[in-house]
């Protein structure tokens, strides 16, 4: 029944905001891919709007991988560095990250927000969906609810140590590996319940990744900016 009525909620918005000008792409799924259709969507629902994490967060830090080579696609796939999610996932990770900033540490965000067309990219190179996410389906990612983050020392800046580096495909990134070091167990351990606490779901096989439960009530989208 929730399902059923996400669906329906999610067909009225994207109708409202346009979406009944979109045809269906290849896989059959509507995404929005114009400023004018996601500006009108924010305005029939507010919570809809991609916040910018570094002015709405403070002390928050990045490293965004898929602006440089230094990543697995060992692909430049970002023009810029801006990091953004909707206002509902920007509100709770904000929440998060006064949590930590009380125990010393600040949040390191990797991915956030990620055009539809980045997501397509990722998967002609890593065609495993325990890895990069299907196109068929569509990412967290690219509804703007799932963000790829880590700690690191609020004062220094340097990243606590986790039982990876980002993207990792080994399982040494899995939820389930016991790490050696009793220190990287427990900056796991912190993240990873300080997300689950303020309402984030984590993933089984990365340890960076995290996402809003109900990411299906929000669209998928292939803008590059909220500023168009």
């Amino acid at each position: 029944m929730r399902k059923l009525i996400l669906t329906a909620l999610l067909g009225s918005l994207l109708h409202q905001a346009g979406a009944q000008q979109i045809k269906p792409n290849k896989y059959g799924l509507l995404v929005l891919g114009t400023h004018a259709q996601y500006t009108q969507l924010v305005k029939k629902d507010s919570s809809q709007q991609l916040v910018d994490l570094e002015t709405f967060i403070p002390h928050i830090r990045k490293d965004v991988r898929y602006a440089t080579t230094n990543n697995f696609t060992h692909q430049q796939l970002y023009t810029n560095t801006k990091i953004y999610l909707r206002r509902p996932a920007a509100e709770k990770l904000k929440a998060v990250q006064a949590a930590l900033n009380k125990k010393g540490y600040t949040l390191l965000i990797y991915d956030a927000y990620r055009p539809y067309r980045v997501t397509e990219a990722m998967f002609r190179i890593v065609p495993n969906d325990l890895y990069a996410a299907d196109p068929r389906k569509g990412s967290g990612h690219n509804r703007g609810v799932a963000v790829d983050l880590s700690m690191a020392d609020l004062k220094t800046g340097k990243p606590v140590a986790m039982p990876t580096d980002f993207d990792d495909f080994t399982k040494k990134a899995h939820e389930n590996y016991v790490p050696s070091d009793p220190t990287v167990t427990a900056n796991r351990k912190l993240l990873r319940e300080t997300m689950k606490q303020h309402g984030f779901k984590g993933s089984s096989t990365e340890w960076w990744h995290f996402y809003l439960p109900d990411y299906k009530k929000y669209p998928l989208m292939d803008i590059l900016s909220p500023q168009g």
